[in-house]
């Protein structure tokens, strides 16, 4: 028995992949802690950004069923972040209040949108400034999410938590599927069956 997977099971699969890639936005955040410490200065902010942003785009290129390319979108994320968090942090002055993280969610989200986008399918087009102009309200949402989860943010971390991280994650999946749908295998998957022998 043969069947043909159709493209709702695929976009659904494919949207479930990229949002396990949620993981890696909290894994980057630790990891650049770890490193740089507190984000209370701007090498702290650029060091700690760009290391969180190479396990985050790793992780997005991982999940993404080949829809970007490692190569660009890995540097993009790193250079994104980076930047985006070092501005951020100090336009707020490296405050942590609700207001003063979402500001710097927004500003963050702006920066690693836009070199994210540039990094996306030139076929695009101009579709893909829709990511771009995403970005910075869906980078508010998270830190603006885990601020009311109660989470330690006056450790000055590096990214928003794995509250936020879900929903942010999950919204920028619906978004990635719109912008480049996963085409439905054409290749037909074989359900064994079992048959009498007969001697």
């Amino acid at each position: 028995m043969t069947h043909t997977e159709t493209p709702r099971a695929t976009t659904i699969r494919a949207w479930l992949l990229w949002t396990t890639g949620f993981l890696a936005l909290p894994v980057g955040g630790y990891a650049g802690t770890m490193i740089s410490g507190r984000i209370d200065n701007p090498l702290s902010a650029v060091i700690g950004g760009a290391i969180a942003g190479l396990i985050i785009g790793a992780g997005q290129a991982l999940t993404s069923s080949h829809r970007v390319r490692p190569v660009t979108w890995i540097p993009a994320t790193v250079v994104g972040m980076g930047a985006g968090l070092a501005l951020g942090a100090a336009v707020v002055g490296y405050r942590t209040g609700l207001s003063d993280l979402a500001l710097m969610g927004a500003l963050n989200g702006l920066v690693l949108g836009f070199t994210q986008a540039l990094a996306l399918p030139r076929q695009l087009g101009r579709r893909r400034w829709i990511w771009a102009a995403a970005m910075p309200a869906l980078w508010s949402l998270g830190w603006t999410v885990t601020t009311l989860a109660k989470i330690n943010v006056d450790q000055q971390f590096i990214v928003f938590g794995a509250s936020g991280a879900v929903l942010v994650t999950a919204i920028t999946g619906l978004i990635l599927n719109r912008l480049l749908p996963v085409p439905a295998s054409n290749q037909p998957s074989i359900t064994p069956t079992t048959s009498k022998v007969h001697s």
